[in-house]
């Protein structure tokens, strides 16, 4: 008689999460989690979470290695109030005056002048590709 596969773990019923290093799937509450500055990230309700990043992780190691890389990255305004923008834009019309975008975002003109002139400079840089592992 051959030998039997281990049965994996059912998850039936139980809601799940991935690993945002290796994807691996594993039920929610076995997931470490962690909220590290990351000024790409707009939170779609409540501002006070603007520039925090959730990771979710396997384990203690992975989600080590995750904070690693968000330490390296530099956090920059510009980017927190075009992550603001771009929300507000895709979840509503494509066109909208200054004030009105000032009144949705909580951004005054500046920073909004900032944002967009922060996105157009980006968006003319070549794209630099990651290094093959």
């Amino acid at each position: 008689m051959g030998r039997r596969r281990k049965r994996p773990r059912r998850l039936k019923g139980s809601p799940v999460t991935l690993c945002d290093l290796c994807a691996m799937v594993l039920p929610a509450d076995e997931a470490v989690r962690a909220y590290v500055p990351d000024s790409s990230a707009a939170h779609p309700t409540h501002d006070w979470f603007d520039g925090l990043r959730l990771l979710t992780a396997c384990g203690e190691p992975h989600l080590e290695r995750l904070r690693e890389e968000y330490r390296r990255r530099p956090f920059v305004q510009e980017e927190l109030w075009a992550a603001k923008i771009g929300q507000v834009l895709a979840d509503g019309p494509p066109s909208l005056t200054l004030v009105q975008l000032a009144c949705l975002t909580g951004l005054h003109e500046p920073e909004i002048r900032r944002a967009v002139a922060w996105r157009n400079r980006r968006r003319q840089e070549p794209r630099r590709e990651r290094p093959e592992p």
